[in-house]
């Protein structure tokens, strides 16, 4: 691993690993102010305000982590994002690797913390913020929420990060807005992943550490997200085909 790849490495492991920290934290403390309220679930704020709230948390956490780590890594923070940025040929494979391992071992460590700062509660009624699809909600009507939630991300991140013409110094503040507007509306539905690390450190630390076993469930958020990232960055891709969508640099936004 160079020197260069290192760091691209450590800035995606700490950007993924604030975002599930203050992320699925906002959830679990969600979880636990209902329960201490005798509220099954979440809803001490109404339900939407909870939301609401847990989707700023997110949000604002996403949007930081760009401003912050972007000029090292381009702040992937999620599989999907980067494995949609790697078929258009915005980043090359190997580096893809190496930027998902980071992604996963950033989450997986969020999750650990989580529970060390919170106890077994964070793991017994917070299930460490892990998603699930709401009542009512089958299988594939989550699955299709997830693709398109993150349908909607990949094309925010190819208009506002990666296309040339993109105006400088807006894709935090915009992709960041774009995870909180999603989880606002999808939140109840399936808890808005629409990002594989995000589910994936929360379901292994809830099997270790006592709590549920959902990965029944990870498909969902594997296979969703993946494609509807994909087919996102593609369909930018023709639609900026006359106006020049660039090659990934370093960071991925245009902030020059």
């Amino acid at each position: 691993m160079t020197c260069n790849i290192r760091k691209k490495f450590f800035a995606e492991l700490l950007g993924t690993f604030f975002l599930v920290f203050f992320g699925t934290g906002s959830a679990v403390v969600t979880l636990l102010i209902s329960d201490a309220a005798g509220v099954a679930g979440i809803g001490p704020l109404g339900g939407l305000g909870d939301w609401i709230a847990i989707a700023l948390a997110f949000g604002l956490t996403v949007m930081i982590c760009i401003y912050v780590f972007g000029k090292i890594s381009g702040a992937h923070l999620n599989p999907a994002v980067t494995i949609g940025l790697l078929v258009t040929k915005n980043i090359d494979l190997i580096d893809s690797v190496y930027y998902i391992v980071a992604q996963v071992i950033g989450a997986c460590l969020g999750s650990i913390c989580l529970f060390l700062c919170l106890g077994a509660p964070a793991v017994t009624i917070g299930g460490l913020g892990a998603t699930a699809p709401g009542l009512g909600v089958s299988y594939m009507q989550a699955m299709f929420a997830e693709f398109l939630g993150t349908f909607f991300l990949m094309m925010v991140v190819m208009g506002v990060a990666v296309d040339k013409k993109a105006e400088p110094g807006f894709a935090g503040i915009s992709i960041g807005m774009t995870v909180a507007a999603v989880i606002v509306v999808l939140g109840a539905f399936t808890g808005a992943s629409i990002n594989p690390a995000r589910t994936f450190g929360p379901y292994l630390m809830d099997m270790l550490l006592g709590g549920a076993n959902l990965w029944a469930y990870f498909p969902i958020y594997l296979i969703g997200p993946i494609v509807g990232a994909i087919c996102a960055a593609f369909a930018y891709a023709y639609l900026a085909k006359d106006s020049g969508v660039c090659e990934l640099p370093q960071p991925f936004f245009n902030d020059e």
